[in-house]
Order: structure tokens, then C-alpha cells, then sequence
């Protein structure tokens, strides 16, 4: 199966987003595919009073994605994926539970049903080595449930860990995705600058190493503003790794598709012949 990570410059005015994508999507990709954008391409940046408003509440998961209850981004991931005919990852966008905020991954099937949901489970609360400070968890609630969801392919079954940028660092979450019987694990991101230059594709490659899966990494790149109006730069870089930790194809800078094809037999091979999941010690 194909896999295409989406690389992009969101702002923060979903209307504008959603416009860039279906630009970005229309003309360069169809089905069979496994598509993934990167995290919160809604409203990247601005204060809580924008995201909040850019938000949306999600439909019950199996509910049709034309309810009333499904907002423009929830429709266009869901029209999207049925009309290009393939399985879209959606990145993650706002969700919005009363007046709580969650940084959630959603994913859809070629019909436009909803396959899968995850709401991000580390927030990234960090001072960089620069000084700049971020405090996700000021802004979004944390999840609490580990999510692999399966997803169709024409090559045979497939199973997609869901996982969205700072649980990169968390190999636990990982290692439970690996046993949940994921294939691929999905890492939208909008990795700063700063980290990223230093830990960005060696987290992703140890990930897929340790895991014996495929990483498919979509990210933002550029430039946005945050709520109080200072400069804030994302990394890029979107990569298709395998399950030996072999980069498979990258996108250093720019707006663009970066694409790489997903074998099952290099997993089988790379799990046959280094069964570290049977080897486990240590919980």
C-alpha cells in the first residue's frame, strides 16, 4: 500500500486550511492510498478564545459523518477520503467536549466512515534549550486510551497505532500500539525547530526499530504565531520510515506530499528474523 505523509503551512483560520488541503489533495492523490496529514492543520497557533472557536465536537463515533453534530473539518476528512477513495489519516484537529479542548486524531475509510479516534495523550509542557517555553496542557485536555484501529488495503490486513508529535517520546505508548497489533504507527506532528533539528528523525527511526513497524510522519513547516503573538517555527521534514529504521522517503522543507510504499513483507522479514516482541523481558 502507498503511503502519502502531507506536509503544510496551516494558519490559524480553518476555512483557510481546509481550502490549502483540498488544493494540496485534489489533483495529486488518489486511491489505493493510506493518507496522513500533519497535527492540529486546523488552527495551528493563536490563543484559546480562536481555537476554542475553530473547534469542533465530534458526532458519535459510527454516526454518519453528514450529522448535525459534524463540523467542516469532520465532513471535509470524511468527503475527502470517499472521494479520492482512499484511507485518511486526518492529522489531528481541535476537538471541542463542552469547554474542554483535545488534540484529536481521527481516520476514515474509502466509504468516508469513520475508522478510528485518538485523543493525544502526553502534552508538551516543555522549556526548549533556547528559553522558549510551551505549555500544551494550558490549552488541551489529555487523552487516556491507547488506539489501533484496522484499515482496509488491498494487500491484506492492516492495522493503523495511532499516535499524535510529543508521544514520540514516550516508547511505552509504543511498545502497547506494537501489541495492539499495529502495522503502522501514524506521528502527526508540529515538531519545533528547535527539537527537531536535534531529535526528530532519530525518535522516529528508534520508534520503528523497537516497534518492527512503519512510521508514517506527517508535519507542519514555517512559521505561525502563538496566542501571545511571538514567532513560532516548525521543523518539517515528514518521512516514511520501515521497519528496520530505514528512511524511506523525506521532505525536508516546503508544502508537499512525501510517498513511500508500505511492505508487508519487509515487516514479516524484519519480525521473523528478530522477534523482539517474543524476547521481551520487562513489561
Amino acid at each position: 500500500m502507498r503511503a502519502v505523509a502531507v506536509q503544510c503551512e496551516p494558519g490559524a483560520v480553518k476555512a483557510d486550511n481546509i481550502a490549502m488541503l483540498d488544493r494540496l489533495l485534489g489533483p495529486s492523490v488518489s486511491g489505493p492510498a493510506l493518507v496522513s496529514l500533519p497535527e492540529m492543520w486546523t488552527c495551528l497557533g493563536a490563543d484559546r478564545a480562536t481555537k476554542l472557536a475553530e473547534s469542533e465536537a465530534l458526532p458519535p463515533p459510527g454516526a454518519p459523518a453528514a450529522a448535525a453534530a459534524a463540523g467542516p473539518a469532520y465532513r471535509f476528512l470524511s468527503e475527502t477520503a470517499r472521494r479520492l477513495g482512499i484511507v485518511l489519516h486526518g492529522g489531528s484537529i481541535g476537538e471541542r467536549e463542552g469547554e474542554t479542548l483535545f488534540n484529536t486524531t481521527l481516520v476514515f475509510g474509502p466509504d468516508g466512515g469513520e475508522l478510528g479516534r485518538y485523543r493525544k495523550i502526553h502534552l508538551f509542557d516543555v522549556v526548549t534549550p533556547s528559553g522558549q517555553g510551551y505549555r500544551e496542557s494550558s490549552l488541551f485536555g489529555a487523552g487516556d486510551r491507547v488506539v489501533a484501529c484496522p484499515a482496509p488495503s488491498a494487500e491484506g490486513p492492516l492495522t493503523l497505532g495511532l499516535s499524535i508529535c510529543y508521544d514520540i517520546r514516550f516508547p511505552e505508548l509504543f511498545l502497547a500500539l506494537r501489541r495492539a497489533g499495529a502495522d503502522v504507527i501514524l506521528v502527526p506532528s508540529a515538531f519545533t525547530m528547535e527539537t527537531g533539528r536535534d531529535h526528530w528523525e532519530v525518535l522516529l527511526r528508534a520508534r520503528a526499530i523497537e516497534t518492527q513497524c512503519w512510521i508514517v510522519a506527517a508535519a507542519t513547516v514555517g512559521t505561525h504565531r502563538d496566542g501571545a503573538g511571538r514567532a513560532r517555527e516548525t521543523y518539517g521534514h515528514s518521512l516514511v520510515c520501515d521497519p528496520w529504521g530505514e528512511v524511506k522517503a523525506c521532505l525536508p522543507s516546503g508544502t508537499g506530499l512525501v510517498q513511500a510504499e508500505l511492505d508487508a513483507a519487509v515487516t514479516d522479514r524484519v519480525r521473523a528474523a528478530m522477534p523482539v516482541l517474543a524476547h521481551r523481558q520487562l513489561a
